[in-house]
């Protein structure tokens, strides 16, 4: 049951980020000023992981969805998820009203505060979705088990016998 679980939820947040990442590739103007937005990062940063951060979230949502390095590319995604959740926190505590552009967009956006918990408790759960993946791993329907195929105790033990 557990794998399977595990299967829906390297799904659902792979595909969450490949939709995010994507939908941000063909702006990356609009990722930069999104990042800018927060105005967390110092000014030198900003650029530099306005553009990056839409790579990152491809690659992350394709390791995901292909169980390829199913573990890491799920702690990466654990990370990714404390930090936006800790930018819409810190945008919604400092009275900002900001486009969180989680799926392209950003920058300024009048009542976008009233979203700010939907968007909390979005990322809350794909993040414990990731830490999910993190401990559980996810070897069903996954590259991982094709390329890091590792035997059972059962198959070593039958192995041993026709020695």
């Amino acid at each position: 049951m557990k794998q399977w679980v595990a299967v829906l939820a390297r799904l659902v947040v792979g595909g969450v980020w490949l939709y995010a990442g994507l939908a941000k590739l063909t702006d990356p103007l609009g990722s930069v000023s999104a990042v800018q937005a927060y105005e967390l990062l110092p000014s030198g940063l900003e650029e530099p992981v306005g553009y990056a951060l839409p790579a990152v979230e491809v690659v992350v949502g394709l390791a995901l969805v292909l169980g390829l390095m199913t573990r890491g590319a799920a702690l990466i995604s654990a990370v990714l998820f404390v930090g936006f959740v800790i930018g819409i926190v810190s945008v919604w505590a400092r009275g900002l009203e900001i486009d969180c552009g989680c799926f392209g967009g950003g920058g300024h956006d009048p009542g976008a505060s009233s979203s700010y918990p939907w968007e909390i408790a979005r990322d809350a759960a794909l993040l414990a979705a990731s830490v999910f993946l993190v401990w559980a791993g996810s070897r069903r329907w996954s590259l991982d088990s094709l390329l890091f195929r590792t035997t059972t105790r059962d198959e070593r033990e039958h192995d041993l016998e026709g020695v």
